[in-house]
C-alpha cells in the first residue's frame, strides 16, 4: 500500500515536471487576467474621481462668478450711499458747510 502511494506521488511529480511550461503559462495567464481586472477597476475609479472634481470645479466657478457680481453691485456708489443712509443715518452735507482745501 505504501509502495503504491510512493509510485503515485512519483508519477504525479514526473507529470508536473513534464508539463511545467504549461503550468507556468497558465499561471501567467491568470496573473495577467487579474492585472487587467485590477487596472480596469483603477481606471474607472480614477475617471469617476476626475468627473467629481470637474463637477466641483464648475460649481466653484459659478459661485465665484456670483460673488464677483455681488461684489460689483455692492461696490457701486449708489448702493453704498443707500446703505450709509439706511444703516448709519448719514446724509449729504449741505453745500454751504463744505470746505474745499487746495494743496499746492
Amino acid at each position: 500500500m505504501a509502495d503504491n502511494k510512493s509510485v503515485l506521488v512519483l508519477d504525479i511529480w514526473q507529470d508536473i515536471k513534464r508539463h511545467m511550461f504549461s503550468y507556468l503559462l497558465m499561471l501567467l495567464v491568470v496573473i495577467s487576467a487579474f492585472a487587467v481586472i485590477y487596472f480596469t477597476h483603477m481606471n474607472r475609479q480614477t475617471t469617476s474621481d476626475l468627473e467629481n472634481l470637474l463637477t466641483e470645479r464648475d460649481e466653484l466657478d459659478i459661485e465665484w462668478r456670483n460673488l464677483l457680481l455681488e461684489q460689483n453691485s455692492l461696490a457701486e456708489h449708489s448702493e453704498i450711499e443707500k446703505k450709509a443712509q439706511r444703516e448709519l443715518r448719514m446724509q449729504r452735507p449741505e453745500s454751504g458747510s463744505e470746505i474745499i482745501l487746495k494743496i499746492k
